[in-house]
């Protein structure tokens, strides 16, 4: 078992699963013990020790590959540890894969959703059960799901299409799904990621309200501190595929979990705008309108300025047109209808135009979207200007050029990499998103557009990419912001503006910006 020793750092640590829980407890305790998982020569878990308290919130933080991802895994069967058990109550159980997990009563919602988008609430609810007969009742089906649905905290209508549900309402049917399953310990991998503040901490208060009464233990996988301190009891954090501290979260603050998290390194400062008014209109955008993949409509005149020396945030809960705005800026979806112009000039996102402008974009995913996995991280550098000056000579690339120029790069924007003849997909996803950022900003910038630039990136990487952005807009440039975290918003943004449904439906500024009035423009209120 665990011994104080190895959980150092730990104050106050949880009593042993299973004491004092009393008869009326239906929440699963489970204890990970000396959890060793290798991946060849690499060590992602090195002796974790994790305990989860029966009834409780237990959040799990730690930068990216420290090892979170692997332990959860572990835990619900996807991978077997070279060393280490899991404890279910109090006796040690192996679990070979994910059913297994299930029939123990342990459940885990995904960051990205499971559900069948043409099958109903109703249907997606009776085919996740494993025991799930050939031809099914559907009237009895139906009335065990009334009768499920009216003991839940939060409630979906049973017979709407996945497909037609706001993202929110999605992860309900998730978390809802898991429940139903009779799962009495749930793993969240980052939840609230696709909900608006309000959601987020509706969702959070109802699961913490049921841990709380003994119905379900959680732990959850969150990058968000403010999670953290209002839901969780307590905290785990891994480092470098270790446990190296945690405790009750009442004992901890936003600092110490930052250091536990990061160690001897010492953190970004703070990204600080500096003072001033805003210059001339840089991007200007009126009545835009496009279509999605399926042809309907997904930007709905959309109009909107950002001007020099500004960034202008866009929030919006996922699916309600960002993506194809900011597509429609890098010229990978066409605009039906509407205007865009930069510095007065007509803007179509042609790359002739983008270079005269100096339009830069850092896309979601850069490595799906701005880059080529298997080419170097140097060629994927030279990618704005490979064929001018110093990089070509007519039809002639220099290698030596485009190398050195590289070099420079990566030392000035602390892009981790073994050298510049690396292929860019065996970059972190940090780095990949330093090095295309590098490439994007490394020269002059007028016109930023940056897509979720930090999703998923680790504590320093978010810092430093933060600060990255904010020294654009002090240089001058003109960023516009779009992000699904809202607190990133709050940070950054001069200005925010809110999409839903297509359209930019509330304005504000960010030093006075209401969180709860921007959640509730999220969700189309």
């Amino acid at each position: 078992m665990s011994t104080a020793a190895e959980i150092e750092a730990v104050p106050d640590a949880p009593v042993p699963i299973g004491a004092d829980d009393g008869p009326e407890i239906r929440a699963l305790g489970i204890e990970a013990v000396a959890m060793t998982k290798r991946f060849g020569a690499f060590t992602a878990l090195d002796g974790v020790n994790l305990r989860v308290r029966p009834g409780s919130v237990h959040a799990l933080l730690g930068e990216n590959g420290a090892g979170k991802s692997t332990l959860v895994k572990c835990i619900m069967g996807y991978y077997r540890p070279e060393e280490g058990a899991v404890i279910v109550g109090r006796r040690e159980t192996p679990i070979s894969n994910p059913r297994e997990a299930h029939a123990l009563g342990i459940g885990m919602v995904y960051q990205h959703f499971t559900l069948v988008p043409g099958m109903t609430v109703l249907e997606n609810l009776v085919m996740a059960r494993a025991d799930t007969p050939a031809i099914i009742d559907w009237v009895a089906a139906r009335a065990e799901a009334e009768a499920f649905m009216a003991r839940m905290p939060f409630r979906v209508p049973l017979d709407a299409p996945v497909a037609t549900l706001a993202a929110g309402e999605k992860q309900k049917v998730e978390i809802l799904k898991q429940i139903w399953l009779d799962v009495r310990f749930l793993i969240l991998d980052e939840p609230t990621s696709v909900l608006t503040p309000d959601e987020a901490d509706d969702i959070l208060g109802l699961l913490a309200d049921m841990a709380r009464a003994g119905e379900l233990t959680i732990l959850i996988i969150t990058h968000k501190f403010r999670e953290v301190l209002a839901f969780a009891d307590e905290v785990s954090v891994l480092r470098r595929g270790r446990l190296v501290g945690g405790g009750r979260v009442a004992d901890l603050d936003v600092d110490r979990m930052a250091a536990m998290m990061i160690g001897e390194a010492t953190p970004a400062a703070p990204a600080a705008r500096l003072a001033g008014t805003p210059g001339e209109v840089a991007l200007d955008i009126r009545d835009l309108e496009a279509l999605d993949d399926t042809g309907e409509p997904t930007l709905r005149g959309v109009s909107l300025q950002v001007r020099r020396g500004e960034i202008v945030g866009i929030a919006g809960v996922s699916g309600n047109g960002q993506s194809a705005l900011v597509e429609v800026l890098a010229g990978q979806r066409r605009a039906e209808a509407g205007h865009m112009a930069v510095d007065g000039a007509p803007y179509a996102a042609k790359r002739a135009q983008m270079l005269r402008h100096k339009v830069c974009l850092l896309p979601e995913e850069p490595l799906k979207n701005a880059c080529v996995g298997r080419m170097s991280v140097a060629e994927n550098m030279a990618f704005r200007r490979f064929d001018q000056a110093p990089y070509a000579r007519g039809w002639f690339l220099s290698k030596g050029r485009i190398r050195a120029a590289a070099r420079e790069l990566i030392a000035r924007y602390n892009v981790r990499t073994p050298s510049p003849d690396t292929p860019i997909a065996a970059l972190s996803g940090g780095n990949v998103q330093r090095a295309v950022l590098a490439r994007e900003i490394g020269g002059e910038v007028e016109v930023l557009i940056a897509a979720n630039p930090v999703f998923g990136l680790d504590f320093s990487a978010v810092a430093d990419i933060h600060g990255q952005i904010v020294g654009a807009r002090n240089r001058g440039a003109a960023v516009l912001l779009v992000s699904e975290d809202l607190d990133e918003l709050l940070e950054l943004a001069d200005r925010i503006l809110v999409i839903s449904d297509g359209r930019i439906v509330h304005e504000t500024a960010g030093a006075t910006a209401d969180r709860v009035a921007i959640g509730r423009h999220m969700a189309g209120h």
